[in-house]
Protein backbone atom coordinates (compact mmCIF):
# COMPACT_ATOMS: atom_id res chain seq x y z
CA UNK A 1 0.00 0.00 0.00
CA UNK A 2 1.39 3.64 -1.13
CA UNK A 3 -0.56 6.77 0.78
CA UNK A 4 -1.69 7.50 -2.74
CA UNK A 5 -3.74 4.55 -2.99
CA UNK A 6 -5.01 5.22 0.56
CA UNK A 7 -6.30 8.94 -0.87
CA UNK A 8 -7.83 7.19 -3.98
CA UNK A 9 -9.74 4.76 -1.70
CA UNK A 10 -10.76 7.79 1.01
CA UNK A 11 -12.13 10.08 -1.97
CA UNK A 12 -14.60 6.57 -3.38
CA UNK A 13 -15.90 6.13 0.83
CA UNK A 14 -16.06 9.79 1.28
CA UNK A 15 -18.03 10.03 -2.48
CA UNK A 16 -19.67 6.57 -2.54
CA UNK A 17 -19.29 6.76 -6.39
CA UNK A 18 -16.05 5.74 -8.52
CA UNK A 19 -17.33 7.47 -11.04
CA UNK A 20 -17.47 10.75 -8.38
CA UNK A 21 -14.18 10.19 -6.91
CA UNK A 22 -12.60 10.22 -9.96
CA UNK A 23 -14.03 13.68 -10.55
CA UNK A 24 -12.34 15.13 -7.39
CA UNK A 25 -9.41 13.27 -7.79
CA UNK A 26 -9.21 14.87 -11.59
CA UNK A 27 -8.28 11.02 -12.77
CA UNK A 28 -10.41 9.32 -15.41
CA UNK A 29 -13.09 5.94 -14.08
CA UNK A 30 -10.92 2.83 -15.00
CA UNK A 31 -7.45 3.38 -13.47
CA UNK A 32 -8.96 4.64 -10.41
CA UNK A 33 -11.42 0.99 -10.51
CA UNK A 34 -7.75 -0.68 -11.10
CA UNK A 35 -6.26 0.76 -8.42
CA UNK A 36 -9.02 -0.32 -5.80
CA UNK A 37 -9.09 -3.98 -7.88
CA UNK A 38 -5.16 -3.96 -6.69
CA UNK A 39 -5.38 -2.48 -3.26
CA UNK A 40 -8.21 -5.66 -2.65
CA UNK A 41 -6.01 -7.92 -4.18
CA UNK A 42 -3.37 -7.10 -2.11
CA UNK A 43 -4.99 -6.97 1.15
CA UNK A 44 -6.84 -10.27 0.14
CA UNK A 45 -10.27 -8.77 1.27
CA UNK A 46 -13.27 -7.20 -0.64
CA UNK A 47 -13.39 -3.42 0.59
CA UNK A 48 -16.10 -1.67 -1.41
CA UNK A 49 -19.69 -3.07 -2.40
CA UNK A 50 -20.61 -1.64 -5.82
CA UNK A 51 -23.69 -1.40 -6.38
CA UNK A 52 -25.66 -0.05 -8.88
CA UNK A 53 -26.69 3.60 -7.49
CA UNK A 54 -23.57 3.66 -4.70
CA UNK A 55 -20.73 2.16 -3.60
CA UNK A 56 -20.63 1.16 0.07
CA UNK A 57 -17.86 -0.21 2.47
CA UNK A 58 -17.36 -4.03 3.84
CA UNK A 59 -16.66 -4.10 7.18
CA UNK A 60 -13.13 -4.27 6.29
CA UNK A 61 -13.58 -1.69 4.27
CA UNK A 62 -14.86 0.60 7.74
CA UNK A 63 -11.50 -0.67 9.34
CA UNK A 64 -9.32 0.51 6.56
CA UNK A 65 -10.85 3.54 5.83
CA UNK A 66 -10.27 4.44 9.56
CA UNK A 67 -7.11 3.67 9.48
CA UNK A 68 -6.03 5.16 6.27
CA UNK A 69 -7.38 8.28 7.88
CA UNK A 70 -5.21 8.06 10.58
CA UNK A 71 -2.14 7.71 8.15
CA UNK A 72 -3.19 10.15 5.88
CA UNK A 73 -3.31 12.81 8.12
CA UNK A 74 -0.41 11.89 10.35
CA UNK A 75 1.39 12.22 6.45
CA UNK A 76 0.07 15.79 6.56
CA UNK A 77 1.42 16.49 9.53
CA UNK A 78 4.00 15.58 8.49
CA UNK A 79 4.97 17.47 5.84
CA UNK A 80 4.04 20.92 7.23
CA UNK A 81 6.78 20.13 10.05
CA UNK A 82 9.52 19.69 7.36
CA UNK A 83 8.38 22.65 5.00
CA UNK A 84 8.62 24.82 7.98
CA UNK A 85 10.80 27.49 7.19
CA UNK A 86 14.15 27.88 8.70
CA UNK A 87 13.52 31.65 9.23
CA UNK A 88 10.93 31.99 10.78
CA UNK A 89 8.78 29.76 12.56
CA UNK A 90 5.62 28.49 10.90
CA UNK A 91 3.42 25.33 10.61
CA UNK A 92 0.68 23.49 12.89
CA UNK A 93 -0.34 22.83 15.98
CA UNK A 94 -2.25 19.72 16.67
CA UNK A 95 -4.44 20.16 19.75
CA UNK A 96 -7.12 17.35 21.73
CA UNK A 97 -8.83 18.67 24.60
CA UNK A 98 -12.40 17.82 26.16
CA UNK A 99 -15.12 20.49 26.41
CA UNK A 100 -13.72 22.81 29.46
CA UNK A 101 -13.16 26.83 29.80
CA UNK A 102 -9.72 25.60 30.74
CA UNK A 103 -9.12 25.82 26.88
CA UNK A 104 -8.39 29.37 27.51
CA UNK A 105 -4.75 28.66 28.52
CA UNK A 106 -4.36 27.47 25.25
CA UNK A 107 -5.52 30.05 23.72
CA UNK A 108 -3.80 32.97 25.80
CA UNK A 109 -0.22 30.51 24.60
CA UNK A 110 -1.75 31.09 21.17
CA UNK A 111 -2.72 34.36 21.12
CA UNK A 112 0.68 35.28 22.55
CA UNK A 113 2.77 33.51 20.11
CA UNK A 114 0.92 34.98 17.56
CA UNK A 115 2.13 38.80 17.64
CA UNK A 116 6.02 36.96 16.49
CA UNK A 117 4.62 34.21 14.35
CA UNK A 118 1.79 34.70 12.56
CA UNK A 119 1.72 31.93 10.37
CA UNK A 120 1.55 29.39 13.33
CA UNK A 121 -1.68 27.75 12.56
CA UNK A 122 -3.75 25.62 15.47
CA UNK A 123 -5.96 22.66 14.50
CA UNK A 124 -8.63 21.46 17.75
CA UNK A 125 -9.69 18.07 18.18
CA UNK A 126 -12.56 17.32 20.90
CA UNK A 127 -12.55 14.12 22.78
CA UNK A 128 -12.47 12.96 26.14
CA UNK A 129 -9.45 11.90 27.69
CA UNK A 130 -9.37 8.17 26.34
CA UNK A 131 -10.10 9.08 22.73
CA UNK A 132 -7.47 12.72 23.11
CA UNK A 133 -5.01 9.96 24.56
CA UNK A 134 -5.35 7.74 21.52
CA UNK A 135 -5.13 10.25 18.94
CA UNK A 136 -1.62 11.55 20.78
CA UNK A 137 -0.51 8.09 21.21
CA UNK A 138 -0.63 7.72 17.19
CA UNK A 139 0.75 11.15 16.45
CA UNK A 140 -1.92 12.84 15.11
CA UNK A 141 -1.90 15.30 17.99
CA UNK A 142 0.90 17.02 20.04
CA UNK A 143 -0.68 17.95 23.11
CA UNK A 144 -3.76 16.96 24.94
CA UNK A 145 -5.93 18.94 27.54
CA UNK A 146 -7.61 16.19 29.71
CA UNK A 147 -10.34 16.74 32.55
CA UNK A 148 -10.77 14.04 35.40
CA UNK A 149 -8.41 11.13 36.74
CA UNK A 150 -6.27 10.05 33.96
CA UNK A 151 -3.28 8.14 33.99
CA UNK A 152 -0.65 10.20 32.55
CA UNK A 153 2.34 8.41 33.97
CA UNK A 154 3.95 7.40 30.36
CA UNK A 155 3.61 11.26 29.51
CA UNK A 156 5.12 14.71 30.03
CA UNK A 157 2.36 16.66 31.95
CA UNK A 158 1.61 20.40 33.51
CA UNK A 159 -1.34 19.77 36.12
CA UNK A 160 -3.56 23.20 36.09
CA UNK A 161 -3.56 24.88 39.05
CA UNK A 162 -7.09 25.06 39.08
CA UNK A 163 -9.98 22.27 38.81
CA UNK A 164 -13.84 22.29 36.70
CA UNK A 165 -16.69 21.90 39.11
CA UNK A 166 -19.32 19.56 38.14
CA UNK A 167 -22.85 20.71 38.22
CA UNK A 168 -26.33 20.84 37.23
CA UNK A 169 -27.61 23.09 34.41
CA UNK A 170 -31.17 23.69 33.95
CA UNK A 171 -33.67 26.48 33.01
CA UNK A 172 -33.81 29.40 35.74
CA UNK A 173 -37.69 29.00 36.24
CA UNK A 174 -36.96 25.08 37.22
CA UNK A 175 -37.89 23.80 41.03
CA UNK A 176 -34.41 23.13 41.56
CA UNK A 177 -33.05 26.36 40.42
CA UNK A 178 -34.31 27.88 43.86
CA UNK A 179 -31.21 25.49 45.26
CA UNK A 180 -27.80 27.07 46.09
CA UNK A 181 -26.27 23.22 45.37
CA UNK A 182 -28.08 19.84 44.27
CA UNK A 183 -27.66 16.75 45.92
CA UNK A 184 -28.15 13.09 44.55
CA UNK A 185 -31.54 13.04 45.49
CA UNK A 186 -33.13 15.66 43.73
CA UNK A 187 -32.22 13.75 40.62
CA UNK A 188 -33.77 10.85 41.36
CA UNK A 189 -37.10 11.41 39.97
CA UNK A 190 -35.96 13.91 37.28
CA UNK A 191 -35.14 13.29 33.37
CA UNK A 192 -31.78 13.39 33.15
CA UNK A 193 -28.88 14.38 30.76
CA UNK A 194 -25.68 12.98 31.12
CA UNK A 195 -22.36 13.17 29.16
CA UNK A 196 -20.58 9.84 27.94
CA UNK A 197 -17.86 11.17 30.24
CA UNK A 198 -19.96 11.34 33.46
CA UNK A 199 -21.54 7.99 32.97
CA UNK A 200 -18.41 6.57 32.13
CA UNK A 201 -16.70 8.31 35.67
CA UNK A 202 -17.02 5.95 38.86
CA UNK A 203 -16.60 9.06 41.01
CA UNK A 204 -19.79 10.19 39.32
CA UNK A 205 -21.59 6.85 39.82
CA UNK A 206 -20.51 6.98 43.57
CA UNK A 207 -21.90 10.24 43.86
CA UNK A 208 -25.61 9.99 42.50
CA UNK A 209 -25.95 6.26 44.29
CA UNK A 210 -28.23 5.03 41.71
CA UNK A 211 -26.92 2.51 38.81
CA UNK A 212 -28.08 4.49 35.32
CA UNK A 213 -30.83 1.70 34.82
CA UNK A 214 -32.89 3.18 37.82
CA UNK A 215 -32.31 6.74 36.58
CA UNK A 216 -34.40 8.41 33.93
CA UNK A 217 -31.89 9.25 31.71
CA UNK A 218 -33.46 11.01 28.73
CA UNK A 219 -30.31 12.01 26.77
CA UNK A 220 -26.74 11.10 26.49
CA UNK A 221 -24.30 13.49 25.15
CA UNK A 222 -20.43 14.26 24.04
CA UNK A 223 -20.90 18.41 23.56
CA UNK A 224 -22.91 20.37 26.46
CA UNK A 225 -23.19 23.13 23.48
CA UNK A 226 -25.65 20.70 21.73
CA UNK A 227 -27.17 19.29 24.88
CA UNK A 228 -27.89 23.09 25.98
CA UNK A 229 -30.30 23.34 23.88
CA UNK A 230 -32.38 20.39 25.23
CA UNK A 231 -31.95 22.09 28.71
CA UNK A 232 -33.42 25.44 27.25
CA UNK A 233 -36.57 23.49 25.89
CA UNK A 234 -37.12 21.93 29.25
CA UNK A 235 -35.87 18.39 28.09
CA UNK A 236 -34.18 17.40 30.91
CA UNK A 237 -31.68 18.75 33.65
CA UNK A 238 -28.12 18.13 32.17
CA UNK A 239 -25.03 17.25 34.61
CA UNK A 240 -22.00 19.05 33.09
CA UNK A 241 -18.86 21.04 34.00
CA UNK A 242 -19.61 24.88 34.84
CA UNK A 243 -18.55 27.78 32.71
CA UNK A 244 -18.82 26.18 29.14
CA UNK A 245 -22.55 26.91 28.67
CA UNK A 246 -22.86 31.20 29.63
CA UNK A 247 -25.70 31.04 32.28
CA UNK A 248 -25.61 35.34 32.93
CA UNK A 249 -27.86 37.97 31.43
CA UNK A 250 -30.55 37.15 29.66
CA UNK A 251 -29.73 33.57 29.73
CA UNK A 252 -32.80 31.12 29.99
CA UNK A 253 -30.03 28.71 32.18
CA UNK A 254 -28.68 28.41 35.25
CA UNK A 255 -25.87 26.41 37.02
CA UNK A 256 -25.54 24.50 40.40
CA UNK A 257 -22.54 23.03 41.70
CA UNK A 258 -23.59 19.31 42.86
CA UNK A 259 -23.25 18.61 46.55
CA UNK A 260 -20.68 17.26 48.32
CA UNK A 261 -18.69 19.36 45.65
CA UNK A 262 -17.44 17.39 43.28
CA UNK A 263 -14.26 18.36 41.06
CA UNK A 264 -12.27 17.25 38.07
CA UNK A 265 -8.38 17.55 37.74
CA UNK A 266 -7.08 19.75 34.30
CA UNK A 267 -4.00 18.35 33.20
CA UNK A 268 -1.71 18.74 30.00
CA UNK A 269 -0.08 16.06 28.46
CA UNK A 270 2.37 15.17 25.53
CA UNK A 271 4.50 12.13 24.87
CA UNK A 272 7.59 11.76 26.43
CA UNK A 273 10.59 12.14 24.55
CA UNK A 274 8.34 13.77 21.65
CA UNK A 275 10.53 15.81 19.06
CA UNK A 276 8.16 18.47 18.52
CA UNK A 277 8.41 20.83 15.12
CA UNK A 278 9.45 24.42 15.19
CA UNK A 279 5.81 25.73 15.76
CA UNK A 280 5.05 22.63 18.46
CA UNK A 281 7.97 23.93 20.52
CA UNK A 282 7.51 27.16 20.37
CA UNK A 283 3.83 26.88 21.82
CA UNK A 284 5.19 24.64 24.53
CA UNK A 285 7.72 27.28 25.54
CA UNK A 286 4.98 29.85 25.60
CA UNK A 287 2.40 27.81 27.37
CA UNK A 288 4.61 27.23 30.53
CA UNK A 289 5.86 30.59 30.41
CA UNK A 290 2.29 31.98 30.28
CA UNK A 291 1.54 29.47 33.42
CA UNK A 292 4.80 29.84 34.60
CA UNK A 293 5.79 27.15 35.03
Amino acid sequence: MDIRVLQYFLAVAREESITKAAETLHMTQPPLSRQLKDLEHELGKQLLIRGSKKVTLTEDGILLRKRAEELVDLMEKTKSELSSSNESITGEVYIGSAETDAISFFAQAAGTLQKEYPFIHYHIYSGDAERVLERLDKGLLDFGLLVGAADVEKYNYIQLPIADTWGVLMRKDSPLSEKKSICCEDLWDKPLILSHQASANSEMRSWLKKGEKRLNIVLTYDLIYNASHFVKKGFGYAIALDKIINTTGDSELCFRPLSPVMEADLCIVWKKYQVFSKASNAFLKTLQNELII
